[in-house]
């Protein structure tokens, strides 16, 4: 987060001089400092965040492929006569244990065209379907199975 913190303000100032690199690391230090004293974020945080970056590139990837491909979905579902739409509201559950993961599996559904997560409590989600052909399966999704990937390992970091 560190180096997040420095690259970020580098980026912003728009050049590297000694200067511009002597406050960076300083305002950098200060800013992770915050964090881990207030926020509850630790060394052991970035290395969690560093063993787990394929897996989260792997989710975004997968996102906008979900993404696009829901799109096309929705698109032949409005476009064709023959077709009338069903809309299905769609109750069910997972194993996911993170307020995180179960946030993030929200908003995944919500920002994949054509569904629209209504309510989350504990791990019981409410999710309206433009039609019920989009309500398959959305219980077992893609996305589910790479958040319970992610997930592995999120107790140790914990120390639960």
């Amino acid at each position: 987060m560190f180096v997040l913190f420095f690259l970020i303000w580098v980026i912003f100032n728009g050049q590297l001089t000694v200067e511009i690199a002597a406050f960076g690391v300083v305002i950098a230090g200060v800013m992770y400092w915050f964090l881990c004293k207030f926020f509850d974020y630790s060394p052991r945080c970035d290395l969690f965040l560093c063993k787990k970056a394929p897996l989260l590139l792997q989710y975004i990837l997968t996102l906008v492929w979900e993404i696009i491909k829901a799109n096309l979905t929705v698109f032949r579902l409005i476009y064709t006569a023959e077709y009338e739409l069903e809309p299905a509201v769609v109750h069910f559950k997972t194993n996911l244990r993170s307020a995180f993961a179960r946030v993030l599996l929200a908003n995944s559904i919500t920002l994949t065209p054509g569904t629209i997560t209504v309510a989350l409590t504990d791990n019981e989600y409410t999710v309206h379907c433009l039609d019920k052909e989009l309500a398959e399966g959305i219980s077992s999704s893609v996305f589910v199975k790479l958040l319970t990937k992610i997930e592995e390992g999120l107790n140790e970091r914990h120390g639960k």
